[in-house]
Parts: structure tokens; C-alpha cells; sequence
């Protein structure tokens, strides 16, 4: 058997195994973080950005499916429920700052979640989108699996909506606290609570490292804003789509 057969066949045994792909993944993850360490913090070399390119690349250059990928990797995906409970600890710390920031958070989480979902469906729908893309495209600003849930009721598709939500968020983790701080906001609650009520998981990974009191308001954004979408844009959406045909 000549060299280059023998390493295919070991490859493809390999990517059978479950634990290639969640190595893989961890791996790559360890290596965007040392990299994120070594270009000094700077939000464009996201370490989610970084990953994902690397291994989306490495899956179309083998030809994996990613039924295949997410069946090894589904581990990190199961860990999703347990991190987000664990963002409430933070939270608990600013309980005092939380309690009298509650009006004006209140208004920001009904502003900002309706303007991340209906200014997206309304231009998508102006622009001549189909019903399946705007419908996929309005809950973008939602953390994954909630936002999915959206799309597939809105009769939307809920892989689109994965893409969307995580172009979302590697925007707004690498340019939405520079823009905040432009615009003069300074407070690290604030800028906090707008990264995660736009950018969901991925903002709030950012905020955290930002400080943790950025974080946890970040983390408070994401859990209310996937609540308020979930309970708004299903009846809210319909009632709009015959005022743009």
C-alpha cells in the first residue's frame, strides 16, 4: 500500500471516531484564544471568527458533512445549557446596580429587541427577499436555539437563521463596543446590555472580556431578549407582512 492510500484510509477511519471532531474543535479554539492573546485583545481577531473559519475550511476541504462534524462535537453543544445557567452568577454580584437600572433597561430591551427584529424584516422584505429568508432573517439578534425555534414557527429556515444569528454576533463582538464608546457611552452596564441584546452569545462572551460587570449585563440582555422575541415576533410578524406586498 503506497503512502498516500494508507493515509487517506487512516483519515477517513479517523473521522469516524466521535472524539476527532470534538478534539478538533477544542483544539482550534485553544489556538484562536492564543492568538486573540498574542494580537493584544483586539476584537477583530475574535477567537468564534477564528475557529469557525478554520474549521469550516477544514470540513469543506475533506468533504465532511456536518452531520458527521456535529455528531463528535455535540458535546460543546450540550455544554451550551449549563454555561448559560452559570451566567447568572455573575449576575447576582450586580444585583444592587441591576435593581436600579431596572426602568431604563426596561425600555432598552423593548426598543432595541423590537428594532433588531422588525427594522431586519422590513428591509429584507423592501429589498424583494422571500417570506422564508425575512422570516429567518428577523429573529438574528436571538441567542441560536431560540432564535431557530422563532425562524421554523415563522416558517422561516432555521439553518439560514444559524447563519444569520452568527454573523450577528462576530459583528457585533468585534465592532459594537468601539461604536458604543464613540457615541459616548461609557458605562460598562450599558454597553454591556446593548453587546448582548444585539449580539447575543457571541457579544456576551465578548463583553465578559471587557469586565465581568460588563458581562454579566450582557448575559442579563441575552436571556430577555430571547424571552421578548420569542413572545413578540410570532404575532407581531404576521400582522406586518401584509402592509409590505
Amino acid at each position: 500500500m503506497s503512502p498516500p492510500d494508507s493515509m487517506t484510509e487512516i483519515w477517513v477511519y479517523l473521522t469516524a471516531q466521535p472524539l476527532l471532531w470534538l478534539t478538533l474543535t477544542l483544539a482550534v479554539y485553544l489556538l484562536a484564544m492564543a492568538l486573540h492573546r498574542k494580537a493584544g485583545g483586539h476584537p477583530a481577531v475574535n477567537p468564534v471568527l477564528v475557529s469557525v473559519t478554520v474549521l469550516v475550511s477544514l470540513l469543506l476541504a475533506t468533504g465532511t458533512p456536518y452531520q458527521r462534524y456535529f455528531d463528535g462535537a455535540q458535546f460543546v453543544h450540550f455544554l451550551l445549557g449549563p454555561t448559560t445557567v452559570a451566567l447568572a452568577i455573575p449576575l447576582h454580584g450586580q444585583l444592587k446596580r441591576l435593581l436600579a437600572m431596572g426602568g431604563p433597561l426596561l425600555i432598552a430591551l423593548v426598543v432595541g429587541s423590537l428594532t433588531a427584529g422588525l427594522s431586519a424584516y422590513i428591509i429584507g422584505a423592501l429589498l424583494g427577499a422571500s417570506a422564508p429568508t425575512v422570516a429567518s432573517l428577523a429573529p438574528k439578534s436571538v441567542t441560536t436555539p431560540i432564535a431557530m425555534g422563532i425562524a421554523e414557527r415563522l416558517g422561516g429556515l432555521a439553518s439560514l437563521t444559524a447563519v444569520f444569528v452568527i454573523l450577528t454576533g462576530i459583528f457585533g463582538a468585534i465592532f459594537a463596543a468601539g461604536i458604543l464608546k464613540r457615541l459616548g457611552v461609557k458605562d460598562d452596564a450599558s454597553i454591556g446590555f446593548a453587546m448582548g441584546l444585539a449580539s447575543h452569545g457571541i457579544g456576551t462572551a465578548r463583553a465578559f472580556q471587557i469586565n465581568e460587570q460588563t458581562g454579566a449585563f450582557a448575559a442579563l440582555a441575552m436571556g430577555l431578549n430571547g424571552l421578548f422575541t420569542a413572545l413578540t415576533l410570532p404575532w407581531l410578524l404576521p400582522m406586518l407582512s401584509p402592509l409590505l406586498r
